[in-house]
């Protein structure tokens, strides 16, 4: 009896030295956390897409709250406004930022882009970029398994059963990144979302030389060089045999689509242009 004693007393005491010593230890590396991360983290949308470049909302809010300004940080999916709260309560000025949008860079559909063999593996982009070219002539196009929609948390983006393509529901996009990242073959980009949601771009991404890439997509860029040409704003690269716009010096004015021998350069959300009519 007297060893089953002991043996309690002797359990407590270690307990209790243990509990003593646990306690000290918690106080000396003790980490006081700034409230209003927690109160920054509660406005935010709770979306943990990344987004924002942080592991998450709490990563973001702790960065709002260690740094010294907020230029460079923006949480895409409350945008401006949302930024404007995390500035009020931080007692820092919030910049605004120019608004984002997921675009497509492809526009081979099946009618464009007609197929030459026949995929028979896992339906995932990643899986068969890494097998492939994949199943047309050219091996830069989507391959329309959908790993962009998968990772996109808020339903924006969708295959397009006709075409076979992603396309993007503007209303729900909020530039998150998620499905730029997904895409292995890179035609998904991140562009300025314009003015009434007008965009230029050049939706081809293919690298080959201009009959290469001709034969396999009908509606590719061949590098004419035409729209550059046409381009009075200096907007418009040429590099690998590919066109490319930059959307910060675009002026939207559509001088290089009217020039593209091929069609390869996309005009988004424009009014349709009136007809002159003849005059006898």
């Amino acid at each position: 009896m007297n060893i089953i004693l002991l043996s309690t007393l002797l359990l407590a005491a270690i307990g209790g030295i243990s509990a003593v010593i646990l306690n000290v230890v918690a106080r000396r590396f003790q980490v006081d956390e700034d409230d209003r991360v927690r109160l920054i983290e509660e406005i935010l949308p709770a979306a943990n897409c990344g987004g924002c470049g942080y592991p998450g909302c709490r990563g973001f809010a702790e960065a709002c709250v260690k740094a010294s300004t907020l230029a460079g940080l923006r949480c895409p999916v409350g945008g401006d406004e949302l930024m404007a709260k995390v500035g009020a309560m931080l007692g820092v000025a919030a910049p605004t930022s120019v608004q984002m949008i997921a675009v497509v860079r492809c526009n081979g559909t099946c009618d464009h882009r007609p197929k030459i063999n026949r995929y028979d593996g896992a339906q995932s982009c990643a899986v068969e970029s890494m097998l492939y070219g994949g199943d047309t002539g050219c091996s830069y196009g989507c391959l329309s398994h959908g790993d962009c929609v998968k990772a996109c948390r808020f339903d924006a983006i969708y295959i397009n059963r006709e075409t076979l393509l992603p396309e993007v529901i503007e209303d729900k996009c909020t530039a998150c990144g998620a499905c730029v990242k997904a895409c292995p073959k890179t035609i998904i980009e991140m562009r300025k979302k314009g003015p009434g949601s007008r965009r230029i771009f050049v939706n081809c991404v293919n690298k080959d030389k201009g009959a290469v890439s001709r034969k396999a997509c009908s509606v590719s860029c061949i590098a004419c060089g035409k729209c550059q040409q046409a381009c009075n704003y200096n907007a418009i690269t040429l590099s690998d045999n590919l066109a490319y716009i930059d959307y910060n010096m675009c002026s939207l004015c559509r001088a290089c689509v009217e020039v593209c021998p091929t069609s390869a350069i996309a005009e988004l959300n424009f009014p349709a242009k009136k007809r002159q009519e003849s005059v006898d």
